[in-house]
């Protein structure tokens, strides 16, 4: 319940400070490849609980319909201003509204795509759907989008094991400090 009402206090607060910067944004992916501004993008949740994660928008508007639900270097779909919004990770924002609406925490593993599920066992599908995803986690603090699926699935479930407040803390120090750093894409 306490990490609970952080994350509401917390989301609110930035959502009201980062307000010039959200609304600059929604300014510059309109005015380079039109409407929507935001994207969003069916994940899994806490209890396999599927919700709508919203993001701005950085590839083009039929980037779904044209590739796969993962994006590779270079990847043709990214707009000009999206590769901006992926390298400081500004098109994470809008989820602070998921995470006021409970679907997310500030912290916790990375809400998957449904079609990622093949990708666990039972038993690791359950662990990792035990808590609430996060905007940020410790494979996206200690990796951001450097290292393999693999790597990710054992920081996530490490997480899930191990998560305290401390740790949290630890995690968004960490991406804070990767924000603009080496692996975003």
């Amino acid at each position: 319940m306490a990490k609970r009402l952080v994350d509401i206090a917390v989301a609110l607060a930035l959502l009201a400070m980062l307000s010039p910067l959200l609304l600059a944004t929604a300014v510059a992916v309109m005015l380079e490849d039109g409407r929507p501004v935001f994207f969003r993008q069916q994940r899994v949740g806490r209890s396999g609980h599927v919700f709508g994660m919203f993001k701005f928008r950085s590839m083009v508007k039929n980037a779904a319909t044209i590739g796969p639900y993962f994006t590779v270097d270079h990847d043709p779909r990214i707009t000009r201003i999206g590769r901006v919004l992926r390298r400081t990770s500004i098109d994470e924002l809008p989820q602070l509204i998921n995470v006021v609406l409970g679907d997310m925490s500030l912290v916790g593993p990375r809400p998957d795509v449904p079609a990622q599920r093949s990708l666990y066992t039972d038993a690791q599908w359950a662990l990792r759907c035990s808590v609430r995803p996060g905007i940020t986690g410790l494979a996206q603090a200690l990796l951001r989008s450097e290292g393999t699926q693999q790597q990710r699935l054992e920081l996530d479930l490490r997480y899930v094991r191990e998560h305290n407040l401390r740790m949290d803390l630890q995690i968004m120090y960490w991406t804070v400090g990767r924000l603009s750093g080496k692996g975003a894409n």
